[in-house]
């Protein structure tokens, strides 16, 4: 019996909405980052991108548990001699929300050429409102 590999062609993919108000930060992107590799579906291969595209809503009404806002560090390198910068959580959620989300469902997929092109089929947006309703997404629960 041999291992079956899933092809480009077999690959549907489907698009799922997720709202993520009064939601906790790392139980949600674990789900999301599970959608987005394509691991609840059958067809799931670890070296093929079978995953589904996944519309975060309201990211700017995301909870996080115990003192993450005060102490949560995010860094980022400007490439220059001390040009490191660092922002906690809470002045993060305030300005750039969508950051956030981005950043805890991409330290949860592969760290290669095929975990960016699944981090692609993540669309985060702040508010409630989005421009992927042609797509008819389907509501994901968790």
């Amino acid at each position: 019996m041999s291992t079956q590999v899933a092809k480009e062609q077999d690959i549907k993919r489907e698009w799922f909405v997720v709202d993520l108000e009064d939601v906790v930060l790392g139980r949600a992107s674990t789900e999301i980052a599970r959608v987005l590799r394509g691991k609840h579906k059958a067809i799931y291969s670890p070296s093929v991108d079978t995953g589904d595209f996944v519309v975060v809503v309201n990211a700017d009404k995301i909870k996080l548990t115990g003192n993450k806002l005060a102490d949560k560090k995010y860094y980022r390198h400007s490439g220059y001699p001390g040009g490191i910068r660092e922002v906690n959580a809470e002045k993060l959620l305030e300005t750039k929300p969508e950051m956030l989300v981005q950043a805890a469902v991409k330290g949860m997929l592969p760290k290669n050429k095929l975990g960016r092109k699944m981090f692609k089929k993540l669309k985060v947006y702040a508010g409630g409102e989005h421009p992927h309703a042609a797509q008819q997404p389907k509501e994901l629960k968790f």
